[in-house]
């Protein structure tokens, strides 16, 4: 057998294009892929468990994992604070595990600078005019807040080249499909495992 890490799957999109759903729904139908929670210092939305869609921290407790080097990654969002706790996913990702993480564009940055490996995965709306009737349809923010979003979505956008895949999600069934069709592809490159598989065919010389 050839030996293969985990894929560490990164997706990013602006606020309301949908990341959130189609993480959710891909790991609804498929068990092998385990959820990075992420830590932030930002309020819990109505339905949100601490644990499972984040670690609800205060920015003290934040700042004291920062200064311990516990994150992956972490940047300022909106005026809250977001990070990625490191031990378990390195963990999870060298057991052979896929892990997929779903974080803004600064804190995909800094993993692409600290794990080169990852897969980054870029999602879009059809539209920015449906970006804001979905992110006004959440019911979640502010007029400001819609606003500031909405002002941000295009800068965000111009951020693609740092990704390595994009996804137009126009519906989540299709995004979903194509999500799964690069996890297919990424785990049949050769370029992760070419050692692994000469050295496995030397074995049988």
């Amino acid at each position: 057998m050839i030996k293969r890490k985990g894929l560490l799957l990164v997706v990013s999109g602006p606020s309301g294009a949908g990341k959130g759903t189609i993480c959710k729904e891909i790991l609804n139908r498929r068990k092998d892929i385990k959820l990075s929670v992420s830590a932030t210092t930002r309020k819990p939305r109505e339905g949100e468990v601490d644990g499972v869609n984040y670690f609800f921290l205060s920015k003290e407790e934040f700042s004291k994992m920062v200064d311990n080097g516990e994150f992956l990654e972490y940047a300022s969002i909106y005026g809250n604070f977001y990070g990625t706790p490191k031990s378990a996913i390195i963990e999870c990702l060298e057991n052979g595990q896929d892990v997929i993480l779903e974080i803004e564009m600064q804190g995909a940055r800094q993993v692409k600078e600290v794990y080169g490996e990852g897969v980054f995965i870029f999602v879009l709306p059809p539209s920015l005019s449906e970006l804001k009737n979905r992110i006004v349809g959440r019911g979640t923010e502010t007029a400001d807040e819609i606003e500031k979003r909405f002002s941000c979505a295009f800068e965000e956008i111009k951020q693609i080249d740092d990704y390595n895949y994009f996804i137009i999600n126009k519906d989540v069934d299709t995004s979903v499909r194509e999500l799964e069709e690069i996890i297919s592809a990424e785990k049949n490159k050769v370029t992760r495992y070419k050692e692994n598989i000469i050295e496995k065919f030397r074995e049988e010389l």
